[in-house]
């Protein structure tokens, strides 16, 4: 039987990777007067579901998912939660 899960996905530049966005935002917030932000930087958020026999079995799928689409490993780091999707007649709806 297979169970529903959540996946929230978090994409970020590798800390040795230039995000021109960020330095953009910064001088934006500077000009703002924000002097108080030291560094700015961007990166993306991702939420799927997916179903899968089990968790370890998800969590697979995501690594492959994260790596081959989401991300670029090469300059991109990320990472993922994962739970139990809870349908709304559970919720009691």
């Amino acid at each position: 039987m297979s169970q529903t899960y959540q996946a929230r996905i978090y994409v970020t530049l590798r800390p040795s990777v230039l995000d021109p966005a960020g330095t953009a935002v910064q001088a934006g917030l500077k000009q703002m007067g924000y002097d108080n932000v030291e560094q700015v930087r961007i990166g993306k958020y991702i939420e799927l579901a997916l179903n899968a026999s089990s968790e370890a079995a998800a969590r697979e799928q995501l690594e492959v998912i994260c790596d081959q689409l989401l991300a670029n490993p090469v300059i991109e780091n990320y990472r993922f939660e994962l739970t139990v999707a809870v349908s709304a007649s559970e919720l009691g709806d």
